[in-house]
This record gives C-alpha cells, sequence and structure tokens, in this order.
C-alpha cells in the first residue's frame, strides 16, 4: 500500500485513504467560507475545482486564490480543473490557455498537487508535468467515467497509462450501474496498487459506489473525496460521517 507523499511527508500521516474535500465556490469568498466550514476537522487535502471558479479566465487571480486558500487552509491543495467530457464545469479558456494556467500556479508554486486528465493531449500533459516537477509540485493524471463502469482490466490500463505518462499519482473515478461494477473498480486499484510504484486512487461514484469511498484504501486506494459545503461528484459522503466510519474500519483492522 502506497500513501501519497507530499515533499517527503506521507499524507494523512501514511493511512490509507488520505481524505480530500473538494471547493467549488465561484469566488475568492465562496471559496474562502468552505475552507473555513472544515477548519475544524480539517481534511487531509482540499481540491480547487478552478472550473467553478468565476475569474477562471484571469491567471494572476487565480494564483493569488490559490495562495489565499492554502494560507487560510493549513493543509496541501490540489490544483484541478475538469473538463467537460469528464464531468466538469464549461470554461472559457481553450486547452492552451488551460495549460498555461497551470504552468503559472506551478511556477508560484500556489498548489502542492496539480490534476490533469489521461485523455488530454500528450504534449499538453507533458507540458503540465515539466513545470510541476521544476516547482516540486505533484502530478496527478486522472480518468472519470461519469457514464458507465469499464471492465477491471481497461480500468488497470488505465492506471498503467498513467504511470507511463509520468504521473506521481493516477485516478480513476467511475460510474456504476449494478454492484458487481464497484467490484471491478476495487479489483482494478488493488492490483494496480500492488503492481505500480506510483500511489494510486480508486473511486465508484452515485449511491452504488459511495461505499467504495469508505472502504477504498483497504483495497490500496491512497485518496478519497468527502463532502464540505457542497459535492463535486456524486456519491460523496459527508466529511464527517466519512472520518467516523474511517475511524470504525480502522479500529477493527488493529485486530488482524
Amino acid at each position: 500500500m502506497k500513501p501519497i507523499a507530499l515533499r517527503g511527508q506521507p499524507l494523512g500521516g501514511g493511512a490509507l485513504p488520505a481524505v480530500c474535500v473538494p471547493l467549488v465556490g465561484r469566488d475568492g469568498d465562496a471559496l474562502l467560507a468552505e475552507v473555513a466550514a472544515v477548519a475544524g476537522e480539517p481534511p487531509d487535502l482540499l481540491e480547487w475545482r478552478v472550473d467553478f471558479f468565476g475569474a477562471i479566465a484571469d491567471t494572476a487571480q487565480v494564483v493569488e486564490t490559490a495562495a489565499r486558500i492554502r494560507q487560510a487552509a493549513g493543509v496541501p491543495l490540489l490544483f484541478t480543473r475538469r473538463s467537460q467530457r469528464e464531468g466538469g464545469q464549461p470554461v472559457a479558456l481553450a486547452e492552451r490557455q488551460v495549460v498555461e494556467l497551470y504552468q503559472a500556479v506551478c511556477r508560484q508554486g500556489a498548489a502542492d498537487i496539480v490534476d490533469v486528465e489521461v485523455a488530454a493531449d500528450p504534449a499538453h500533459i507533458a507540458a503540465v508535468r515539466d513545470a510541476a516537477r521544476a516547482s516540486g509540485i505533484a502530478l496527478l493524471l486522472s480518468f472519470h467515467d461519469f457514464a458507465g463502469t469499464p471492465p477491471a482490466q481497461q480500468l488497470l490500463e488505465r492506471f498503467r497509462q498513467a504511470q507511463g505518462l509520468g504521473a506521481d499519482i493516477a485516478k480513476i473515478a467511475v460510474m456504476p450501474r449494478q454492484r458487481s461494477d464497484v467490484l471491478a473498480l476495487l479489483q482494478a486499484t488493488l492490483q494496480a496498487s500492488e503492481e505500480l510504484r506510483i500511489p494510486v486512487a480508486g473511486m465508484a461514484m452515485g449511491a452504488l459506489g459511495a461505499v467504495s469511498r469508505l472502504c477504498g484504501g483497504e483495497f490500496g486506494s491512497a485518496l478519497t473525496f468527502a463532502v464540505g459545503q457542497q459535492a463535486s461528484a456524486p456519491g460523496q459522503l459527508p466529511l464527517q460521517a466519512l472520518r467516523r466510519g474511517l475511524s470504525v474500519l480502522r479500529a477493527g483492522g488493529q485486530d488482524r
């Protein structure tokens, strides 16, 4: 089992999965309010879904806001522009401009991890990867399927593809249509966690997939997502409820 390490320190103390809360505010004040809402029981990681941000086309404002979030939160920040094809919001930026935004965030050290989709142009992935490495920022390569769940072998190939493209972390999220889809996701996550040299995160979305957000760590998933004020994907559990569930699982695991 491989925890996510940032600057040599394991996220969440090395326990799997570390817990991430997404921020989806439209402006800086809304984002900081989301940060404040989880300050009493902070997650291990915050994800800024910048595709929700109204001023995404203003690079200076994005970088400044990312720095404000990190300072206010006191925990690492994952910077994500999710594309429409993988469930994100429409943005007034061409893909080349998105890359330039990521590069600016990396140059200023305004995030700890950046998320790029495996399906992006390989040249764009390489450009962000190089910018992230130059600044000591981790690269997470992700794949999302909101329509269904590919077979476990295809999911495993996605994990492998992420590592081959230079990811420091590989993430997959799928939409199960039947219970066996959740098992396929967990099987692929477990195999990838045992085979690959990088940490992996696997989760199934929606009501059927909620169990994977709780027990994914038992199958090698290094990261799970919880709701602070607003969810960024279906099936995310409230932060406090997820923490309680993980405590129960971990207490039981001490007997093994």
